[in-house]
């Protein structure tokens, strides 16, 4: 693919796939553009960078389709002083995206091949305030520090209260729940020392953290 016809996948991408989500504040829109998705996707599907599907990682992973990247980055209302943890790392690019409107993205991956793919293209795009860590956060986090935004890239089956806690005082936290064929897009905010509102966003559906906790199995 020609740089002219990249350049208009990506217009299309941001103005037939993201602007009709309603995500149309102008810094994010700005970021997504200038941020070059094609070159976190892997190289069998650099065709289909800026198609409106979810595209396929190791190990089952997704890269979430670009209008709820969108959603995501809208609904954080990140401030370039605001402290990000990142659940799943996946591909590397959504990081790359909450790193530039944030002062510094935390972002742990259970799957050591996928953080050190993405920390090279990071790395390639001089995108330095990020920290990667392989982990298994699915049921939530502790630090002594918190944070101002969280944001899970996969879903969980059950809304705990794992990262919660987390939360810095106002701040907020993007999760997916629920269990196929709809979930629900949530955006949870601190608003007290053991309070938080609790809004739904959409309805969609992604895979789930890889060990994230279950529902109880009913029984007689």
């Amino acid at each position: 693919m020609s740089a002219m016809n990249i350049e208009q996948a990506r217009f299309n991408m941001i103005e037939q796939q993201i602007r009709p989500w309603d995500v149309l504040d102008d810094q994010e829109l700005h970021i997504i553009a200038d941020t070059p998705r094609e070159d976190f996707v892997p190289e069998r599907y650099r065709a289909l960078a800026f198609s409106d599907i979810s595209i396929p990682l190791e190990h089952g992973q997704v890269m979430m389709p670009p209008k709820l990247e969108g959603k995501l980055l809208q609904s954080l209302t990140l401030r370039p002083d605001d402290s990000v943890l990142e659940i799943g790392t996946g591909s590397g690019y959504l990081t790359a995206c909450l790193a530039r409107l944030a002062g510094h993205v935390l972002s742990l991956d259970i799957h050591a091949d996928l953080v050190e793919q993405a920390r090279a293209k990071l790395q390639q795009h001089g995108i330095a305030n990020v920290t990667l860590e392989v982990a298994d956060a699915a049921g939530g986090w502790t630090s002594s520090a918190g944070f101002d935004a969280i944001a899970i890239t996969g879903s969980l089956p059950v809304l705990h209260q794992g990262f919660h806690q987390a939360l810095n005082p106002g701040g907020r936290l993007f999760v997916i729940t629920g269990k196929p064929p709809i979930m629900q897009a949530m955006l949870i905010t601190r608003v007290g020392e053991q309070e938080w509102n609790q809004e739904s966003l959409f309805e969609t559906a992604i895979p789930p953290l890889v060990n994230a906790p279950q529902p109880e199995a009913f029984s007689f």
